[in-house]
């Protein structure tokens, strides 16, 4: 049975009349790359900050590796880190003073090791030689990456990260991204948030959606990916012949729009087959292909609202 790093039982938390989160049972398996996708105020923030224990959870419950939270916050904490809603830090300090001021305020932290830590954790992240450079200076993947080295100052098991490429630019993104990829190498567990659905894909193994509060979907990508229709697409001028030559063999239900045939079909259909039967009964094909449903469709259908897909 696989190992749970993060798992959920019907978790709710409500503020006033409203329901922010609705009896989710989240099930993040440990070692993977796990992405929370949903648009903007789908309940994905609420939900974090009740997993790290910021906020109260109305009903339910949570276990971080094994123990539950927040009586045993003490112990599971400390293997767990986080950048949620943005990394703040003083601007006219250097990266690196930041780093052991906020290390400093850790009572779980070793004065002894700290020094040597911070400069770990800044050259892991790839900011060794801005480490001197006040933070006002930095760019904005420069301040994302220094939020990440602040949830590395000490070895982790868990790496929960909330929009971590939020506001910034392609290749802000990019170093994100490839280093939560060498983090996961690593056997870390990431817990990732966004409302990109193209970060999710790039990055994720799994994949919880939500939306208005409720999971609606959870897996893995590949699962989810598959529980959509495969079309055939057939561009032809004659339509007629080639719906009959298709009915013939079994595929029917066949939309039409203009000169282009759309039907679903067997994912392992014999696409070069099919076209050899078409052209022997002298039917002109334009083109001819398979096409799988995007995860964008699928989570469109799902939640009924659209995601950033980045291109």
């Amino acid at each position: 049975m696989t190992q749970l790093a993060i798992e959920t039982s019907e978790l709710t938390k409500r503020f006033g009349d409203q329901l922010a989160v609705n009896h989710i049972n989240l099930a993040v398996p440990q070692g993977s790359v796990f992405g929370f996708l949903g648009p903007n105020g789908s309940g994905k923030t609420t939900t974090i900050r009740m997993l790290l224990g910021l906020a109260e959870a109305t009903d339910g419950e949570i276990k971080l590796l094994g123990q539950s939270i927040p009586k045993q916050l003490e112990q599971a904490l400390p293997k767990v880190g986080a950048l949620v809603e943005g990394p703040a830090f003083y601007p006219f300090m250097s990266g690196r003073n930041n780093l052991i001021r906020i290390d400093a305020a850790d009572r779980f932290s070793d004065p002894a090791t700290r020094l040597q830590r911070v400069d770990a954790a800044l050259e892991r992240v790839g900011l060794s030689n801005a480490a001197k450079k006040k933070v006002h200076a930095y760019s904005l993947g420069m301040k994302q990456r220094l939020g990440l080295a602040n949830a590395l100052l000490k070895p982790r098991q868990i790496l929960i990260l909330d929009e971590p490429t939020n506001g910034l630019d392609p290749q802000g993104t990019r170093e994100v991204r490839n280093l939560s990829r060498s983090l996961a190498s690593e056997g870390i567990t990431i817990f990732v948030s966004s409302h990109l659905l193209s970060e999710i894909e790039l990055l994720c193994s799994h994949v919880a959606v939500m939306s208005a509060g409720k999971i609606v979907a959870q897996g893995l990508i590949e699962d989810l990916r598959n529980e959509e229709p495969t079309r055939l697409i057939i561009r032809t001028s004659q339509i007629d012949a080639a719906v009959e030559m298709l009915g013939a063999s079994n595929i029917t239900k066949a939309k039409i729009r203009g000169d282009q045939i759309t039907v679903n079909v067997d994912p392992n259909l014999d696409v070069a087959a099919l076209n050899a039967k078409l052209v022997r009964k002298k039917i002109d094909i334009q083109e001819i292909r398979l096409e799988r449903s995007s995860l964008e469709e699928k989570f469109v259908k799902l939640t009924g609202e659209g995601f950033e897909v980045v291109r």
